[in-house]
């Protein structure tokens, strides 16, 4: 099975990236997955561009491509402002709208402070559901006070046991397209009236 990890961290190093690699790490113990990781600080300009041209780089075409056919994922931001980043969310845009439907969803976030923890539900939880994705009833939130909690690590470990049971439970359907001959969609395009 293929787990996708999308850590928004902007540092390097970054605990964004600590913590997606924890809960992958977790997940690897339960489920036999690959796991790929996308850094989004490295693909932030050509998400921008993207954005403002509708037309994908080669390295962000394939990040995409890797989301879209995943058999689950880990998604991991930093909080600002009460929710996740910019970045994010701009590459959250650009995946295909039904691509995550049905899909296993783990999400985190890391902060300053647990103050900001509700952000997982009320930004995070709500656009993957938006996006019809099946999201892991735990989410997990690390503050800057957490990292030497046992308390974070219990949540990474139920977590990451909730989106392995779900990623067994629940293989991935990966459709293939039909072709349409260009011939035949001109055709049908002449007939309308």
């Amino acid at each position: 099975m293929r787990l996708v990890v999308v850590s928004a961290g902007l540092t390097q190093p970054s605990s964004t990236r600590l913590l997606a690699d924890r809960l992958a790490t977790a997940v690897e113990a339960r489920a036999d997955v690959d796991v790929r990781v996308i850094e989004l600080r490295d693909l932030a300009v050509d998400i921008a561009n993207h954005l403002v041209t509708g037309f994908p780089s080669p390295v962000l075409g394939d990040a995409v491509r890797a989301v879209e056919e995943a058999d689950g994922l880990i998604t991991a931001t930093p909080i600002f402002t009460a929710s996740y980043s910019g970045l994010f969310k701009s590459f959250f845009d650009l995946i295909d709208f039904e691509a995550l439907t049905g899909k296993p969803v783990l999400i985190a976030a890391t902060g300053g402070t647990a103050r900001h923890s509700l952000a997982l539900e009320h930004a995070l939880r709500p656009m993957f559901a938006y996006l019809h994705a099946v999201v892991v009833p735990t989410a997990v939130y690390a503050a800057s006070e957490d990292w030497a909690s046992g308390e974070l690590s219990e949540r990474v470990d139920r977590a990451a046991g909730e989106l392995a049971d779900l990623m067994l439970r629940t293989p991935a359907q990966h459709k293939e397209e039909e072709l349409i001959p260009f011939e035949e969609q001109l055709a049908a395009l002449r007939k309308k009236p």
